[in-house]
């Protein structure tokens, strides 16, 4: 029989056959298997070589991370998810002791980045920090996407919200949600609302709070909300759910009236202004930031990024600049995260589907 190089008449491999940095990370795994590994020179080989590969996986995953992280997103430079990415970045790659290298990958609504971050190697070196729009929205509207949006990323940590905020003119005749529910009744079909475009969470939010009302309200979509605003101000546009930081100021100045904003809760974004939830029990619309990985991405390497982000969220400048981004923070667990992906998904599957949306 001819036996593999290093190794005794006993079918043992001496300790000395082997790498000393490989016996100091792995050579307690080994003696774990003696018994066995002396039955079969076979055997023996197999059995080393699956138990180095298993501890080798493992000691990879507890001295993680070791080199700098890639942070895609997959929209462009400048906007909130990319200010949220740089934001975070550098606070979590303090946590973790090493660098966060943010990458905008934009194009197709964000797909393009995203899938990117689906084909990436499992080590926890390449990260993506996405949207409801590239897992929750999209995935439902278009459904030839080069991923899957629940099987091809493993959930590390929600991060983040963005509500937005119902804004009418100042010369609506209602002054609370209620009021404006009411007027929409007594003038079906009448009355329209504005949006950033089909399939955006503008005109999402929108539908849903119409489903939930029961009123009828002609879509007029907008190439963003920007270029809305003016025909809102001057009355030609009866509503718009606008993101916090770009519909918040127009009410400070004083141009538009706010009704409502889309958390369940009151937000401390919004003080004062009334949730829909108050008069639309469980109406909730909000823009969520979450980190993931690839699929198959160990389960020690989501703990730490897990636990790192949790941290970095409690952070007073990250806090405060969140605030100025019209972002609430929110951590939890990998679990609580994966719940809150799948109840997002569903909802807003009914409503593309009642509502019979779509991108074109």
């Amino acid at each position: 029989m001819v036996r593999p190089r290093g190794m005794s008449p006993e079918g043992v491999i001496p300790a000395s056959a082997l790498p000393k940095s490989l016996l100091h990370g792995l050579g307690p795994c080994f003696f774990a298997f003696g018994d066995f590994m002396k039955r079969h020179d076979v055997i023996h080989t197999l059995l080393a070589a699956f138990v180095g590969l298993v501890c080798a996986t493992s000691v990879q995953a507890q001295s993680y991370p070791t080199k700098p992280i890639r942070l895609i997103v997959p929209f462009p430079a400048g906007g909130a998810t990319d200010l949220f990415a740089r934001t975070l970045s550098q606070k979590l790659g303090e946590k973790m002791g090493t660098t966060l290298v943010v990458e905008n990958r934009p194009g197709a609504g964000g797909t393009l980045g995203s899938d990117l971050a689906a084909k990436a190697s499992p080590d926890g070196y390449t990260l993506l920090l996405s949207t409801s729009s590239t897992h929750s929205i999209g995935p439902n509207l278009n459904p030839r996407m080069p991923y899957d949006a629940v099987k091809d990323f493993t959930p590390i940590s929600q991060v983040g919200n963005a509500p937005s905020i119902m804004l009418v003119p100042n010369s609506s005749p209602a002054k609370t949600v209620k009021e404006w529910i009411d007027h929409a009744k007594k003038n079906p079909g009448r009355l329209n609302y504005a949006s950033s475009g089909n399939g955006t969470i503008v005109q999402l939010s929108a539908e849903l709070f119409k489903a939930q009302a029961d009123v009828f309200v002609v879509h007029i979509p907008y190439k963003g909300t920007a270029l809305a605003i003016p025909d809102l101000v001057s009355g030609k546009v009866d509503v718009l759910f606008d993101s916090l930081p770009t519909g918040l100021p127009h009410v400070r100045d004083g141009r538009l009236r706010a009704l409502g904003v889309t958390t369940l809760k009151p937000t401390a974004l919004a003080p004062g202004v009334q949730p829909i939830a108050d008069v639309l029990p469980g109406y909730e619309s909000n823009t969520w930031f979450g980190l993931f990985g690839p699929k198959g991405l160990p389960p020690e390497v989501v703990s730490r990024v897990n636990m790192a982000a949790n941290q970095v969220l409690q952070d007073p400048e990250v806090l405060d600049k969140l605030q100025r981004f019209g972002i609430e923070p929110v951590g939890g667990t990998p679990a609580q995260f994966t719940a809150m992906l799948a109840k997002e998904s569903a909802k807003w599957k009914k409503i593309i589907t009642e509502r019979k949306i779509t991108l074109e």
